[in-house]
């Protein structure tokens, strides 16, 4: 679904990628990794078309997306949330969200067919869709900014940071929605600094430094390496840590 290869981008000059080889298979989720400045959140940038890329490119199937615009990126069904303040906070939450089918905006049966869709999928959009932005919590402004991306139903949804300043009843809202996402067949690409939540949620990990991919495999291979658990996980390397990390309900058994 989704391809970088040997993308080399930065800003004023520098390089903070320095030749990324990524792969995200159609259907999954996978979580990037990494110390900061290792360019987890440039890689969402560049293959958003926020920024360019020098070298290299971005491939989503036969489509090329290195080189294209924002708005084209947008219509080939990639979307974005950033990693926080999103909404606009003297706009309603209905507002927000329709602003992000601002592409599909003058065909107002499909525009309207697609806000339903969202309600279903997220009911904080209809049950506050008359509240200013700025008066949500933290975990109902992310709720709605992946709700107003939902919009465009996109084919890959960027994910910067998802679980930022979150409380954990808001995590759990959110997580389970991502896996509901999944199930419903939308590839995922998150950055997490998170590494038992990211890797908790995800089918694939990434672990990134300096600009570099360093290591790739399943969620739980990743997890589990030896010096990941050294570096994230308090040296302990174990199955179980990955468990604690999804959203259980009150029975114990994962949310999905």
């Amino acid at each position: 679904m989704l391809e970088l290869t040997g993308v080399v981008a930065g800003y004023g000059g520098g390089a903070v990628l320095q030749g990324v080889d990524l792969v995200c298979d159609e259907g999954t989720i996978t979580c990037v990794v990494g110390p900061n400045g290792a360019g987890k959140s440039t890689v969402l940038r560049v293959v958003s078309g926020l920024l360019t890329p020098s070298e290299g490119t971005v491939m989503m199937g036969d489509i090329q997306l290195s080189g294209q615009s924002a708005a084209a990126i947008l219509r080939a069904g990639v979307t974005q949330v950033p990693q926080s303040q999103a909404l606009f906070p003297h706009m309603s939450v209905r507002e927000n969200v329709l602003m992000g089918g601002f592409l599909i905006r003058r065909d107002k049966k499909l525009l309207m067919s697609r806000l339903e869709q969202v309600q279903q999928l997220v009911p904080l959009v209809a049950d506050r869709a008359a509240q200013h932005g700025g008066n949500l919590s933290g975990g109902q402004r992310r709720m709605v900014e992946i709700a107003r991306c939902l919009m465009l139903d996109p084919k890959v949804l960027l994910l910067d940071e998802p679980s930022l300043g979150l409380d954990p009843r808001s995590l759990a809202a959110v997580a389970e929605l991502i896996n509901r996402l999944h199930g419903d067949g939308v590839t995922v690409l998150l950055v997490e600094q998170n590494v038992r939540l990211g890797l908790g949620l995800a089918t694939h990990g990434v672990v990134m430094e300096g600009g570099k991919v360093r290591l790739t495999g399943s969620a739980t291979e990743v997890m589990n390496h030896p010096e990941i658990a050294t570096l994230y996980l308090g040296g302990t390397s174990a199955t179980t840590k990955a468990a604690d990390a999804v959203p259980h309900d009150s029975a114990g058994a994962p949310s999905q």
